[in-house]
């Protein structure tokens, strides 16, 4: 195994880990904003009302997207494990 062959498989790997945090970083972006401009626009400051919706949706987020995410880790998993074959890798 050379050093591109070494790079392509970080690369692909980093790309995996991407794809598959994307939609729940997304979604913890998204309710923390309309968290933050609800505080702003109400002038509430209480430290819970971030926390706990961030936990609420983040969780549900983990439950619509996981199958997602397990298919993405799957395939990059078996293609990697390909590779190792084809290259007569134990």
């Amino acid at each position: 195994m050379n050093e591109t062959a070494v790079m392509e498989i970080g690369r692909e790997a980093l790309w995996v880990v991407l794809i598959t945090a994307g939609p729940i970083m997304m979604a913890g972006l998204l309710i923390g904003l309309a968290v933050a401009l609800f505080q702003a626009l109400t002038t509430i400051q209480e430290m819970t009302l971030t926390f706990v919706p961030k936990i609420i949706v983040i969780f549900i987020a983990i439950m619509v997207f996981l199958p997602f995410m397990m298919t993405e880790v799957v395939e990059f998993s078996r293609t990697l494990f390909d590779r190792m074959i084809a290259l007569g890798i134990n």
